[in-house]
């Protein structure tokens, strides 16, 4: 039962990082916390492509989670493009 709880908390690691990636508020740490939390959604994916068990859900929310990161690492990305752009003279 140990182990079976300790495994049930190690698969969702993965949300806290998410969810601090999602609402970091400082800017310069933005960057950082979607690589940690892209790294752990890929730890996840792989323990869950190994895992025997019926997990299409937690896979399906996994693959929704890697894709809002990316949504909002492009946005950031634009967001600082628009502010190099507007600064310049030309």
């Amino acid at each position: 039962m140990k182990n079976g709880t300790l495994g049930l908390s190690h698969a969702r690691v993965w949300v806290q990082f998410y969810k601090a990636a999602l609402c970091e508020l400082d800017a310069s740490k933005v960057s950082d916390r979607i690589a940690e939390a892209e790294r752990a959604l890929v730890t996840r994916a792989r323990e869950l492509f190994h895992s025997a068990a019926d997990n299409i859900e937690e896979g399906q929310a996994v693959d929704d989670a890697m894709y809002a990161l990316h949504a909002l690492q492009s946005s950031l990305k634009c967001t600082v493009n628009a502010k190099i752009t507007s600064k310049d003279p030309a």
